[in-house]
């Protein structure tokens, strides 16, 4: 009799027609029985006609509650907006009765929605205990919750210790270490599972070109690409959004834009949105504001991810009337704006020196500017010099809380730069008493599949003595052409000479010695840095391209630089 309650219960469509049900199975006396109990439970806690809290009310009824009608409350939770209950029935469980495999996948799935990964160990605890090693399914997903939350030594160990790996295990790992900056790893998981004949489908290659585009590892990203080509996956939209995306940042930007071509009448949007963001990042707004443009002739209608694309490659081209006008479309066409939109305009304002209406942007705007509004404006003010405007910005975010090394080394570079010494101290003393360490610079070059990583006045390299020589020779070198350092970029209160040895050993100049001494005269040098690049280090590559005859390619924190014959592809703007 129990099958039919079952059947019906699965054709219920609201939450009245469920409680009709309930009293149907209390009247004839099966709500005693398990199946129809937890079915009643499972469709109550989960279905989109159910309602939660009273089937908590139900299960409150039963007076020797099964597995499985714990399992139907966990997993409702679990997929609730408060999944940390489901731990509390969880740990209420063991009185009763004692978990079983879904019991520990439902409860980790709560894990992995609010990162709790104090939780996670405790139930891998239990899994090992309860002995559920053999479950292919719940170790697929203990691992997810390691990769999610950022556990990547428990994630490889639980990896390695699994005796049977499908796919979808394999996938979550190299998923989980692509998204959790170990970039690196996943791609060498990858090529593991090639190595050992493992078939990789659609999500694999996902996971692989969103570690090279991390990267900026072109080669790999071609050869991952080459795969997808081999296998018939190019097929697949995402798959070509994804090649878009690593090509566009791996330097690439004519490549990105004949995949982007290839794709032809199933583009999605998210193909339109990835290729404009690709122009944005390269400095080629005209390119970018023409895809956006095209979007409009061939029925693609833009989305508040578009406007704000085109918003940055606006930016980072210098087109601020194109800019304002866009922004003052997106706002016609019923697109509302969000923080970031207004935090675009305000960008695109403060780099045009426009630094009044950039301030009455953020103060105008009709919800509370969050701290990166105020660091821009503040970028913005040390760039044209105003200190003033620093200033108001800065008591900005200090008023805000903001901790940030970098709201304190621009005040700071803006006090330099006037040579105003007791102001640089007093902010210097402010970083110290809130205990505010500055990131330090860093750059990656890949150099034969190998990535080389250099931090600011780097020795620690295997060659880094022939790299400094090749720094000396750089220096010789650009002054016969007339360069003089900008000293300027040099916070500390010392001698000309230091602050010209200071500069010279920025991270980024390491990486294009070590490019120039490593690779064949005309190949180009790509080189990723963690933040902006200085001023004087643009001023340097621009001649080394034209001395050493190189196309330098450097991928800062938010756009490409492209050296070459002498000159830079963002016009000197950025």
């Amino acid at each position: 009799m129990a099958l039919p309650f079952q059947s019906l219960l699965s054709k219920c469509k609201t939450f009245e027609q469920i409680k009709q049900v309930q009293s149907h199975l209390i009247t004839t006396g099966h709500f005693q029985i398990c199946p129809s109990r937890t079915k009643l439970l499972e469709i109550c806690a989960i279905s989109p006609s159910g309602n939660l809290i009273y089937a908590t009310q139900i299960f409150k009824t039963i007076k020797f509650p099964s597995t499985s009608d714990w399992n139907a409350i966990i997993r409702g939770f679990a997929k609730s907006n408060v999944p940390k209950h489901a731990f509390k029935y969880y740990k209420s469980s063991f009185f009763s009765n004692r978990p079983d495999a879904l019991t520990c996948s439902f409860v980790l799935k709560a894990c992995a929605r609010i990162l709790a990964i104090f939780q996670a160990r405790q139930i891998h605890c239990h899994v090992i205990r309860f002995g559920f090693q053999a479950d292919a399914l719940l170790l697929t997903t203990l691992l997810d919750v390691y990769a999610k939350v950022g556990d990547f030594d428990n994630a490889q160990r639980l990896f390695d210790e699994m005796g049977v790996r499908d796919i979808a295990t394999w996938n979550v790992l190299i998923s989980g270490l692509a998204q959790g900056s170990r970039a690196r790893d996943a791609l060498d998981l990858f090529k593991r599972m090639g190595f050992q004949g493992l078939k990789r489908n659609e999500v694999t290659v996902l996971g692989a070109l969103s570690a090279c585009s991390q990267l900026g590892a072109l080669g790999e990203g071609e050869a991952v690409y080459s795969f997808v080509k081999e296998n018939g996956l190019d097929g697949n939209v995402q798959v070509c959004n994804a090649v878009i995306d690593m090509y566009a940042k791996c330097g690439s930007v004519e490549k990105a834009k004949n995949v982007f071509d290839s794709i032809n009448c199933s583009k999605s949007l998210v193909s339109w949105n990835t290729m404009i963001m690709g122009f944005a990042m390269h400095g080629h707004g005209v390119d970018a504001l023409e895809l956006f443009n095209e979007m409009g002739r061939v029925g693609v209608v833009p989305d508040g991810i578009t406007y704000l694309a085109a918003l940055f490659a606006c930016n980072h081209a210098g087109l601020v009337s194109d800019g304002l006008g866009l922004f003052r479309a997106m706002v016609d066409s019923g697109v509302r704006p969000n923080v970031k939109h207004f935090g675009s305009v305000v960008d695109l304002l403060g780099r045009a020196g426009r630094l009044e209406e950039a301030h009455q942007m953020i103060t105008s705007m009709p919800m509370v500017p969050d701290v990166v509004l105020w660091q821009t404006l503040l970028g913005a003010s040390k760039t044209f010099g105003n200190v003033a405007m620093a200033e108001r910005a800065s008591r900005a975010l200090v008023e805000m809380g903001s901790n940030s090394d970098g709201d304190f080394v621009l005040l700071s570079n803006i006090y330099a730069a006037r040579e105003r010494w007791d102001d640089v101290g007093r902010v210097r003393e402010a970083m110290r008493s809130r205990n505010v360490k500055k990131v330090p610079g860093f750059s990656f070059i890949e150099v034969e599949g190998v990535i080389h990583k250099f931090i600011n006045g780097d020795q620690s390299h295997p060659g880094w003595r022939e790299i400094y020589r090749k720094l000396d020779e750089i220096g010789f070198r650009v002054k016969e052409y007339g360069y003089v350092p900008e000293t300027c970029y040099v916070l500390h209160d010392i001698g000309e000479e230091e602050k010209e040895i200071a500069l010279c050993h920025h991270s980024e100049k390491l990486a294009i010695a070590f490019g120039l001494i490593s690779t064949g005269a005309g190949t180009s040098i790509q080189v990723i840095k963690n933040l902006r690049i200085c001023g004087d280090c643009h001023v340097v590559f621009k001649l080394i391209s034209k001395i050493y005859e190189r196309e330098i390619i450097v991928r800062d924190r938010s756009r490409f630089h492209r050296f070459k014959e002498g000159s830079c592809s963002c016009g000197d703007y950025w």
